[in-house]
This record gives structure tokens, C-alpha cells and sequence, in this order.
């Protein structure tokens, strides 16, 4: 028997709304606006699916790959493979930065911070 059933993942972060208007741009969600606050913000997405943004004060962005501050853990997000070129570019425009190509192909995913130092990947499915 399970002890508890998943929530809602919840990243750290200097300004909560700013970063959840960053991936509800990138996923298509909504900002729930029964769950903002100053230091909290949540979007809704698909099949009961939720992401939140707490307020961290002194914020340490993770420093990809080195492990002074690890990245504890990161986001994948899948992307049809012949849309991979165009999400790279929408997610620049929005604000993440490439930390690691797809070396030319020979790999599935490509490796970026988003805003506030976050690594996620875009993901070939």
C-alpha cells in the first residue's frame, strides 16, 4: 500500500510569478491564480498535472554540471524531434540559456538553464 500519492513539484526561486509565467509560456499551462501569493505561485496543466514556484530567499542557482551547487535534480520536457530546433529558439526568447547542445544529433536532448539557473532539458520524443 502507497503512504502518500505524488502532489506537486515545487521549484525554489527568487520571484515565484516571473517564473511560472517562464513555464507556463514553455508547457501551455495556466497560472492558477486560487494558489499565488507573494512568495508562491502554481500553474495547472494537464491530467491533474501541477508545477509551483516558492519564494527562496538568497536564492543559489544550481551551477550546472559542477556540484558546489548541484543541481539536485532537473526537468525533462519532451518536444516532437522535428520541433527541437523551434523550441530552442522560443525557450531563449522567453529567457533560459543553452548549457549543452545535442553534440551535432548523436544525442536525444539539449541541456538549458531557465531563468533563475534551473536545468531542464528539451527531449526528443
Amino acid at each position: 500500500m502507497a503512504v502518500a500519492t505524488f502532489g506537486v513539484t515545487v521549484l525554489d526561486c527568487p520571484d515565484p510569478r516571473a517564473l511560472a509565467e517562464f513555464y507556463g509560456a514553455v508547457l501551455g499551462w495556466e497560472l492558477n491564480p486560487d494558489a499565488e501569493g507573494e512568495d508562491w505561485a502554481e500553474l495547472n496543466g494537464p491530467h491533474g498535472r501541477a508545477l509551483a514556484f516558492q519564494l527562496s530567499e538568497g536564492y543559489q542557482p544550481p551551477r550546472w554540471p559542477g556540484t558546489e551547487h548541484g543541481q539536485q535534480f532537473h526537468l525533462d520536457l519532451d518536444v516532437p524531434r522535428e520541433q527541437l530546433d523551434a523550441a530552442e529558439e522560443r525557450v531563449i526568447a522567453l529567457g533560459a540559456r543553452l548549457l549543452e547542445g545535442d553534440e551535432g544529433g548523436k544525442r536525444a536532448w539539449r541541456v538549458y538553464a531557465d531563468p533563475v539557473g534551473h536545468p531542464f532539458c528539451l527531449c526528443a520524443c
